[in-house]
């Protein structure tokens, strides 16, 4: 069951949700740089990694820069941009973490409760990526619940990602 929205406030469409900066083609190119660089790539790679996503009807390579969260061994992604359904669980995918390139396993969540549970504590850790992903924290720091619907509604998924 969901709650119902407050008052005053309609559902956004997944465009609304999924949003990008202006001048994020030029953010990209420079974190990337970054990402790659020696020593750099150590402080800017403690929360980002270079995604590299493989096109589904272009097989074209995408370096997406992303952010993450260590979860164990595993890196935990949440996204609702397209790209994100160019992967696959159970397949592998190229990353470049702490400046390495290596495989990562890849396994991805797109049902409610799932998408919902890794958003929340994604939220709770990072208050960055709530305030990015419109999901405001209550007074007892928790997630509100109808903002995790509405991320799950406009298509956001969860990745966790395998690192070989």
């Amino acid at each position: 069951m969901t709650a119902n929205p407050p008052a005053g406030n309609t559902e956004p469409s997944a465009q609304q949700r999924a949003r990008t900066m202006p001048g994020q083609r030029l953010v990209n190119v420079l974190v990337r740089g970054l990402l790659r660089t020696p020593i750099l790539c150590r402080i800017v790679g403690s929360r980002l990694i270079t995604l590299y996503v493989v096109g589904r009807n272009s097989g074209r390579v995408y370096p997406v820069p992303v952010a993450y969260l260590r979860h164990g061994s595993d890196l935990l992604i949440g996204t609702s941009f397209g790209w994100g359904r160019n992967l696959r669980t159970g397949e592998s995918v190229a990353i470049r973490l702490q400046g390495k390139l290596r495989p990562a396993a890849v396994r991805v969540s797109t049902t409610e409760p799932e998408v919902a549970s890794a958003y929340a504590h994604m939220a709770r850790v990072n208050p960055t990526f709530a305030k990015f992903n419109t999901i405001r924290i209550s007074a007892d720091g928790e997630p509100e619940l109808h903002d995790l619907h509405l991320a799950w509604a406009g298509g956001a998924r969860a990745i966790r990602l395998t690192p070989d």
